[in-house]
Order: structure tokens, then C-alpha cells, then sequence
């Protein structure tokens, strides 16, 4: 790794502009190593597998395994979408930059607002999981706890890249090995077959046990897009990734087949060593483990999942201060906010939109977190939504001959993604639709009235002069 992660040049001095005029610009300091340690880190697999996987056993039981597989199969799809568009538009701006150049700035400024919500309520809905896994050594509020951690991922944000990529990859390791104990334990303590993981059985209220529909399943897949989404932070780190054509698209895919094993297999083995559907159904899997094997084994994979919870955040702080920075260099916002949101630190990263993802993040882990789900599932589905027809437009013009990664049995498979995703959205709860809904509505009014107005001098995506074709 030593030679992926190189060093960087000095940092610009605070809100010191590149060039006359010119806006400032992102590192290239790592490489697909660095990358990919940085991106598996924001998918942070075992915090997602100990944090959100068990509130789908809750619902799902034993077609768990069955809804995350599904999900991982569309990721599929997505990771085709977002590694093509990715590499033709290699943009800290991620999904917006791609979608805006492509299907227009209205839908860019839509994606923007739906990544908005994803990038700030993700890492306090795995923040708050910490106090969970902190509890064979002391007991906290999960919701004062998410919030230390949020605050504490907020001060690594504001370091250097490559220092973050060497901090994030030691914590990774401990997080695999935490999946891999609860892999090896489940297997080995196996109390039905393989068939079970196809049963759609769920424990229902007085001992009884439910048959799950396949509408329950294909409401849960919201939830299983967002289980793996992390993938989808090679692309907010293109501009800081050397050799963006080639090593976005790499990373992209490799990160999310090795998420998706990180992720499944664990979930398997639980399913089949469960003692019973209503151990399974209640989802406490720290005390599986502790039942597995014994308590100082229970203690180690708790504490793996709580340095995994921080490694989530600091990644996710990093990666979304970068959409922040993004935004007011290509002036979505009143001039003094655009100004303050580009300004590079003495170690180079956008400290004050690191600030404005950090500190709002402590906050909201004191808001309900079903509503916190709900309306994370239904935004990042229709971000992909959106970035699949932005694929679907992404070799007309002057984009059919730009130099860039291209994926197989295109069109068919974002007509495909396009599809299916509106159908899974379709199936989503009316309260969590109505508060996305809502907000995308208000960031409709600020396009109106705002932005298009003021077509000249804001909203102006644009894409690093370096990897422009």
C-alpha cells in the first residue's frame, strides 16, 4: 500500500484560490488501493451487518439472506451505472455532477437534494449502533453515543486523505474478522439446513410463526440497496484518486463484490444457527455469538463492531463533506456560502463542509430511527433511479466518444435497473415517501425560484480540467 498512497503536494493555504479565478481543486493522493480500503470503509460492512441487517431480521427472518442476495444483484446493475458515468464524469460531486451533465441540471440538482439526505443521515443511523456494542464495558445512551462518535469522526474528517485511508484500513481488518467469528460460529453451530434461508418464515407476536409474502420482500430490497450503497463513495473520491478513468470503475466493482461477501455470508450462517426463529427474529447478534462460543469472545466481536461504527464515520464525514464542497464550487448556493462551503484547510480537506456534515449529523441522532431508515431507503432508491437514466443518456453526443470504463448489454440494463427500482419504490411505506416528497418538493421551489433564475451564475457543474477529454 505503501506505494498507492503517495504523498501529497502541500495543501493550498486556507481559501487560497488554484489559479486566477479559477475554482480550487481536490488532491490526487491516493491510488485503487487507498481507494478501495477508503470505500469498503464507507460501506463498512460489519457495522452494517451488526446495525442494520438485525432490524431486517425483525421484519424478514429467514428471507433475510434471500432480500440482501436480491439486493446485491440489482447493486449489480447500479455499480455498472455508476462506474461508466463515474469515469465520464470523475466529479466530487458523485451522483449530482453525473446526472446533472447528463439528464440536465434539474435532475442533477433532484439527485443532489436525495444524496443531501442519504450522505446526512446514514452515519448517524450507524453511529447510534455503538452504545450496542459498547455495552460488555459500559453501558451509554445509544442516541448521546452516536452523537460522541459523530463529533469524534467529524475532527479525523478534517486530516489528510492519506492519513484517513492508513486509519480506516486498520480499522477495517478488525471489522472483517468481527464478520468472520459470527461466519465461523453460525456455520459451525448450525441448527437447520440450507433450505431455511428460502423458508420466508418470521416469529409473529404469541409464540406463532408468520409466512412472509413476496411484497414483504420486495419492500425490504429499499433497505438491502442501502445495506451495500457505500460503493458508490469511489465515485465522490474521483478527484482524488489517481488514474480516475481506470481506477473508479475498479473500485466501484471490487468494493461491492467484496462488501457483498462480507455482508451475505455472516447473514447465512446466522440464519442457519439461530436456535430458534424467534432468536433469529429478535436479531441480538452479540448474544448469539456469547451463546456460540462465550463472553470474552461476545466482548471482542462487540468492540470490532464499535472501532468499525467510528471507522464508518470518519469515511462517511470524509466522503460527504465532499458532495458539500462540490456544491458550492459549482455555486448551488448564495455567493458568502458557496465561498466558505470551497474552502481547503491547512491539510486540504473542506473544513468547513466538514463542520456542516459532522455537527447536523450529532444532531439527528436524537431523531427517531425508523423515520431515519425509512427515509434513507426511499432516497437512495430513487438516486439510483435517477442516475440509471442518466446511464441510459450516457453515450449520446460528444459522451459516445469520450474515453471511459463502458458497461456490458448496455441499454438494456438500465432500462432494466429503471424498471425494477420504480417498482421497488412504489412499494415503500406513505410516511416515508411523503417526507422525501416533501423535501424534494421544497428543493424544487429553491430551483424556481433560486437557481434557474440564475442560470449564468449558479448551479454550473463542472468537471476537473485534468480528466476532461
Amino acid at each position: 500500500m505503501t506505494d498507492t498512497l503517495r504523498p501529497v503536494e502541500q495543501a493550498l493555504p486556507d481559501a487560497a484560490p488554484t489559479a486566477s479565478g479559477s475554482p480550487q481543486k481536490l488532491k490526487r493522493s491516493i491510488g485503487i488501493v487507498g481507494g478501495t480500503l477508503l470505500t469498503l470503509s464507507c460501506v463498512t460492512p460489519a457495522s452494517t451487518l451488526f446495525v442494520v441487517v438485525p432490524d431486517l431480521f425483525s421484519s424478514l427472518g429467514t428471507a433475510t439472506a434471500l432480500t440482501i442476495a436480491i439486493g446485491s444483484l440489482l447493486c449489480i446493475a447500479v455499480a455498472f451505472c455508476y462506474s461508466e458515468l463515474g469515469t465520464l464524469i470523475p466529479s466530487a460531486g458523485g451522483e449530482y455532477a453525473m446526472v446533472s451533465t447528463m439528464a440536465g441540471r434539474l435532475a442533477g440538482w433532484l439527485v443532489f437534494v436525495l444524496s443531501l439526505l442519504v450522505v446526512m443521515i446514514v452515519p448517524p443511523v450507524i453511529a447510534m449502533g455503538t452504545a450496542d456494542y459498547l455495552a460488555p464495558i459500559v453501558h451509554l445512551n445509544p442516541s448521546m453515543a452516536g452523537a460522541g462518535v459523530m463529533l469524534l469522526a467529524t475532527l479525523a474528517g478534517l486530516l489528510d486523505l492519506r492519513a484517513n485511508a492508513w486509519i480506516t484500513g486498520v480499522f477495517l481488518v478488525l471489522e472483517v474478522i468481527a464478520a468472520a467469528v459470527v461466519a465461523v460460529l453460525g456455520f459451525t453451530h448450525s441448527q437447520r439446513g440450507v433450505g431455511s434461508l428460502t423458508s420466508m418464515q418470521v416469529a409473529g407476536s404469541g409464540g406463532h410463526t408468520d409466512t412472509l409474502t413476496a411484497m414483504l420482500v420486495v419492500s425490504g430490497l429499499a433497505i438491502a440497496l442501502f445495506i451495500t450503497q457505500g460503493f458508490s463513495t469511489a465515485v465522490y473520491l474521483s478527484e482524488e484518486l489517481e488514474n480516475p478513468r481506470r481506477n473508479v470503475a475498479r473500485t466501484v466493482l471490487a468494493t461491492l463484490a467484496i462488501s457483498t461477501v462480507i455482508i451475505l455470508v455472516p447473514v447465512v450462517a446466522i440464519t442457519m444457527g439461530a436456535s430458534d426463529l424467534s432468536t433469529l427474529t429478535g436479531g441480538d447478534i452479540s448474544s448469539m455469538v456469547t451463546a456460540w462460543s462465550n463472553s470474552a469472545v461476545g466482548t471482542f466481536v462487540s468492540l470490532c463492531v464499535a472501532l468499525a461504527i467510528i471507522n464508518a464515520g470518519i469515511v462517511m464525514v470524509i466522503q460527504n463533506s465532499r458532495v458539500l464542497f462540490a456544491s458550492a464550487r459549482d455555486k448551488a448556493w448564495p455567493e458568502p456560502i458557496n465561498q466558505s462551503l470551497s474552502r481547503l484547510g491547512r491539510f486540504g480537506s473542506p473544513w468547513v463542509a466538514t463542520l456542516l456534515v459532522g455537527v447536523p449529523g450529532a444532531l439527528l441522532c436524537f431523531v427517531n430511527l425508523d423515520t431515519l431508515y425509512g427515509v434513507t431507503g426511499v432516497s437512495v432508491t430513487a438516486m439510483y433511479l435517477l442516475v440509471a437514466v442518466a446511464a441510459l443518456l450516457a453515450r449520446r453526443g460528444q459522451h459516445r466518444h469520450t474515453p471511459a470504463w463502458r458497461m456490458p448489454l448496455w441499454p438494456a440494463m438500465p432500462v432494466l435497473l429503471i424498471a425494477v427500482l420504480a417498482y421497488i419504490l412504489s412499494q415503500q411505506e406513505m410516511t416515508y415517501l411523503l417526507w422525501t416528497g416533501g423535501i424534494t418538493a421544497v428543493a424544487t421551489l429553491y430551483w424556481a425560484f433560486y437557481l434557474r433564475p440564475r442560470r449564468e451564475t449558479r448551479w454550473l457543474v463542472s468537471i476537473p480540467e485534468d480528466v476532461q477529454a
